[in-house]
């Protein structure tokens, strides 16, 4: 049965949902934009089920508890820092971490950063920060996909995403995310000041976001036909990976996969913590 959490930490108390025994071998798994912790609840259960203690927070900016307005708390230092206070709430040394979109790239910095914290990395569509960035400066193709975060730092950006109950916020998800999910996220961003929060992710300056090579045993997931993240940096990623690699791309899946392809991925993420004991 999932439980809902409040886990306090000095930036503020983050709501989680978790399920799994108290003494199961953690995993924690993070979010992107724009989503809530409920998008893992399918992989919380199937974990716990599996004797793992799962625990999924909603993130800084989307947790009431923990939502500043200024784009510069939302740093690298700031979001890796929160991974480790909710691990240290929960009384965890080491831990298995998930992460998808923004919740991915807040993974890697992790792992790069800490990674004596972490027993297995796995990153869901979001490729190596340093694969992505290289995939900027020499590929057009990741370029065109990625001119969107531009536009959405811009002014109005809020109004624009919820105007005509949320239209255009609603596209975002492809019809790829169950409905009930895409109620529970249009809410929740719809709360005051909240989706000018989760905006700051792509307004933030990163001065420190520079990312070496990962060393703890990584698994990534990719579909092919996610339409921000393309080819080149999925497939430049093994490069930034200096430990145990796998990597699976999933032909026909779009960016959604927790939701999209939720069986396929619990099955990968299951064996993934199975074989790095």
């Amino acid at each position: 049965m999932t439980e809902h959490l409040r886990i306090p930490s000095a930036a503020g108390t983050f709501d989680a949902i978790a399920a799994g025994p108290a003494d199961g071998r953690p995993v924690l798994l993070l979010h992107g934009f724009p989503q809530t912790a409920v998008l893992w609840e399918e992989q919380v259960g199937a974990l716990a089920d599996q004797g793992f203690r799962a625990v999924a927070p909603d993130a800084r900016g989307y947790s009431p508890g923990v939502r500043p307005m200024r784009a510069d708390a939302y740093g690298v230092s700031e979001l890796v820092g929160d991974v480790l206070a909710i691990a240290d709430a929960l009384a965890w040394n080491r831990f298995d971490l998930v992460g998808h979109d923004w919740g991915g790239a807040v993974a890697w910095w992790t792992a790069a950063r800490h990674a004596a914290r972490l027993r297995t990395l796995t990153a869901v569509s979001t490729p190596h920060p340093s694969a992505l960035g290289e995939a900027h400066r020499t590929d057009d193709d990741q370029l065109r996909r990625s001119r969107y975060q531009q536009d959405w730092r811009s002014p109005g950006t809020e109004d624009r995403f919820l105007a005509d109950d949320a239209a255009l916020l609603r596209s975002l998800y492809q019809g790829k995310v169950p409905a009930r999910h895409v109620e529970a996220y249009v809410r929740r961003l719809s709360e005051p000041g909240t989706l000018g929060a989760a905006l700051n992710y792509y307004r933030a300056d990163r001065p420190d976001a520079a990312v070496g090579p990962v060393q703890v045993p990584t698994l990534y997931v990719w579909g092919t036909e996610d339409i921000a993240l393309g080819s080149t940096a999925a497939h430049a990623t093994e490069k930034w990976v200096h430990g145990p690699y796998s990597f699976h791309e999933l032909q026909g899946v779009s960016h959604w996969i927790p939701e999209e392809a939720s069986l396929t991925l619990t099955r990968l993420l299951i064996e993934h913590l199975n074989e790095h004991e």
